[in-house]
């Protein structure tokens, strides 16, 4: 009798749970995975799913900006409102005609202006970052809002902490926001020192289990700061001795970060108090926390927030209307490449189409399992005409993307799984020829310095090895 309830129970809840799972996922892998479990693992599978399946962070995330969720015939009419309309903000003489469609797309996606008028620095590794970021932590009269996936002790988080707790001496209001699984990447957490020198600090979503979990999801991955509303930092750099190449650390990591000035500051700084507001439910408002909007220069830029809430896929589809829109090149530099099938078919369109694609690669990953990945699945893009370089060690941490020599995306944002669908990102694009310029030669001194990866290579492995790869791709979900 109970072995019947029990079954009875396992089917009912099965059903129910298996329901939300059809009308819920977008995406059909996730939706299979999730409905075997349910029905393989009986009540286990349908708990882990209610625990961990259900997006709930979409719907505190629309409360907070007090939206409404829309319904696909709202969507519809929003974005056949957005597509017709021309961009408010007229680009420069050096961006092509076709740039005023992307520029349509992602001002429709992100319900976010262009902003004219700003001036980009790229800063290469922590040896040029870091530096440019104490100094404006030490030049800020009003405010300092600074965000970091990794935030280690070491030689360079103890510069950030001298920094920002001479800041609050100085009667800046400070606040810093480190991800819950990145604030555990050293031990003891940093926080604590923070909170002892009287920084106010915050973890994004800790983790219940007390160890780093490189590969848990749904993680605050974007890398800001804001200082007095008027100089923003974006990139791909954590704050960590690893990103000192002059230290000479075993795990010495290339990367790119990105000192900004102008209007679109003011997004950033919009990006860093909502997620303040969300990990502590403090709104930072008043004259400390508002955007200067000061002019800076002549290139044009938008804030692209992306993440599993109501910005969900942003960069997923930026990145395959800039593809489409591709005329003469795509350059990509990426530290993990698992793109999934819609941005590997448009790599192999572009590439059909005459377009020469370019991908910069480290030749050596840092994440075992996603390097596998990676190698599983690359001769789907060399098969089809792109071309794949790869870097020598140190590893390469660093994310770009220049289209047409002209257009460019900048940020937090890897190529896979994690970065497009699963984690909290900020990316910015940019309509500037001069500054894509300066992009593709960085990019240029990348390759000049790389190797180029023949297909032959890849199919000349072993079975054994190939194998090993595949295995791994098939976890390419959620890697």
């Amino acid at each position: 009798m109970i072995t019947v309830f029990i079954t009875l129970a396992h089917v009912a809840l099965a059903i129910g749970v298996s329901a939300h799972i059809i009308l819920t996922k977008d995406d059909v892998r996730s939706a299979i995975g999730w409905v075997g479990l349910v029905w393989l693992a009986p009540v286990l599978g349908s708990v882990l799913y209610l625990v961990l399946g259900v997006n709930r962070i979409s719907r505190r995330a629309g409360a907070m900006r007090g939206r409404v969720p829309l319904d696909a015939e709202d969507r519809a009419q929003m974005v056949r409102a957005g597509t017709a309309q021309v961009p408010a903000v007229v680009l420069g003489a050096d961006s092509p005609a076709e740039l005023n469609a992307i520029a349509r797309l992602v001002g429709t996606v992100t319900r976010q202006p262009l902003a004219p008028g700003c001036a980009i620095d790229p800063l290469l590794n922590g040896d040029e970052a870091y530096p440019a970021m104490i100094a404006a932590i030490d030049a800020a009269t009003r405010s300092i809002g600074l965000a970091s996936y990794i935030f280690d002790r070491g030689v360079a988080g103890q510069m950030f902490v001298e920094a920002l707790a001479r800041a609050v001496g100085r009667g800046v209001a400070v606040r810093v926001l480190i991800d819950g699984v990145g604030a555990r990447y050293s031990h003891p957490p940093i926080v604590h020192e923070l909170r002892a020198r009287h920084v106010p600090v915050a973890r994004f979503l800790p983790p219940a289990v007390p160890m780093p979990l490189p590969y848990l999801n749904l993680r605050n991955h974007r890398k800001l700061m804001v200082i007095d509303g008027r100089v923003g930092f974006c990139g791909g750099l954590n704050i960590r001795d690893a990103c000192l190449l002059a230290l000479h650390s075993p795990d010495a990591t290339q990367d790119i970060h990105f000192r900004i000035q102008g209007p679109v500051v003011g997004q950033l700084l919009s990006a860093f108090q909502f997620d303040w507001a969300f990990a502590t439910r403090e709104h930072l408002t008043g004259p400390a926390w508002a955007p200067a909007g000061e002019v800076a220069g002549s290139l044009v830029a938008r804030g692209i927030a992306d993440g599993p809430d109501e910005d969900f896929e942003t960069l997923v589809m930026t990145i395959l209307g800039a593809l489409a829109e591709a005329r003469r090149s795509v350059r990509v530099t990426t530290p993990y490449f698992l793109p999934d099938l819609p941005l590997i078919a448009a790599l192999r369109v572009a590439a059909l189409r005459g377009v020469q694609v370019d991908i910069v690669l480290p030749e050596r990953g840092n994440l075992r399992l996603v390097q596998w990945a990676a190698d599983a699945q690359i001769a789907q893009v060399l098969s089809w005409g792109c071309r794949v370089y790869l870097t020598p060690p140190p590893f390469d941490h660093s994310k770009l993307l220049v289209v047409d020599n002209a257009w460019s995306l900048v940020g937090s944002a890897n190529w896979d799984p994690r970065s497009l669908r699963l984690n909290f990102e900020y990316n910015l694009e940019c309509y500037s020829a001069e500054f894509a310029a300066r992009l593709d030669a960085i990019i240029d001194a990348k390759i000049a310095g790389s190797r180029l990866l023949p297909l032959a290579e890849i199919e000349g492995r072993s079975v054994l090895h190939r194998l090993r790869n595949g295995v791994a791709w098939l976890a390419q979900p959620y890697l």
